[in-house]
């Protein structure tokens, strides 16, 4: 068994990294406690990082949104304080799992267990996410779009402890849309997240379609009024971005069709300014 660690300071956790080799950092553990416990991963020590005052932060500042590391989904799911661009945070929340395990998850969990089909990563990657670390090395800011590396790989090095995700200011509106084999806590077949910026500008991330999450941007720019005559350039270039496999789960054929089909239906809640229900 690991030897258990709770710092209760961010100063304290990086003395015990300078310290302590193969240290495995536990959150909500709803991933990790499961690997631990199957052997499939293996640690000498396991430091949660719940009580670290830092990690809790959720809040504006002049810059943007910042959630700690030790914030749940479902804490993102019910606040009451989100402007318009990042409700589409809370949208992917509610398709995450249950209440019982967003009780425990948190969003930076969910990016660095680095899923290829990730549900809380297609909306931080549209709305330009980025993950802050603290390590004995020093810190690091590192955009969302250059942090995964491959199935469940990211750029963190062993001593790295991501300590909050940022997002910046950025108007607009955004939806997220996920397919499941079953209601309820599935994993994602094909999740798409969209935003549609106050700039006119047109992104789109998925997850399920690749080796890793992938955001699509540099769509161009568009009004309300040309988005339906730009529906089939746009559903092209973001199919192209996708590199789906068949599993279990599902086909690459149906995954790229679903993946069409919700980029359709975005673009004309886009061009319609209609809210569009999250469908799963």
């Amino acid at each position: 068994m690991p030897e258990f660690l709770q710092p209760t300071s961010l100063t304290e956790a990086m003395e015990l990294l300078r310290e302590k080799q193969d240290v495995r950092f536990l959150a909500g553990g709803t991933d990790l406690i499961i690997l631990l416990r199957n052997r499939t991963v293996d640690c000498r020590y396991l430091m949660d990082i719940k009580r670290i005052p830092e990690l809790s932060i959720f809040q504006y500042t002049p810059e943007g949104l910042t959630i700690g590391a030790a914030v749940t989904c479902n804490r993102i799911l019910h606040a009451d304080f989100f402007r318009q661009e990042h409700e589409l945070l809370q949208d992917a929340a509610r398709t995450l799992a249950n209440s019982l395990l967003r009780n425990r998850a948190t969003l930076i969990g969910n990016i660095c267990n680095a899923s290829p089909g990730g549900d809380m990563i297609p909306a931080c990657l549209v709305l330009g996410a980025s993950v802050h670390t603290c390590s004995p090395g020093g810190e690091r800011v590192i955009p969302l779009s250059a942090f995964f590396t491959g199935v469940k790989k990211h750029v963190l090095r062993p001593d790295e402890l991501a300590v909050k995700v940022t997002f910046p200011n950025k108007p607009g509106r955004g939806v997220y849309l996920k397919k499941r084999r079953i209601r309820g806590h599935d994993l994602t077949q094909v999740g798409l997240a969209g935003f549609y910026g106050e700039d006119r500008s047109l992104a789109f991330a998925a997850a399920s379609v690749g080796p890793t999450p992938v955001l699509i941007d540099g769509i161009g720019s568009f009004s309300p009024e040309e988005l339906p005559g730009a529906k089939e350039e746009i559903l092209a270039k973001v199919a192209a971005r996708a590199r789906p496999i068949s599993d279990v789960r599902s086909s690459k054929e149906y995954r790229l069709a679903m993946l069409r089909y919700f980029t359709g239906l975005a673009v004309d809640a886009f061009a319609a300014g209609e809210k569009l229900e999250v469908l799963s």
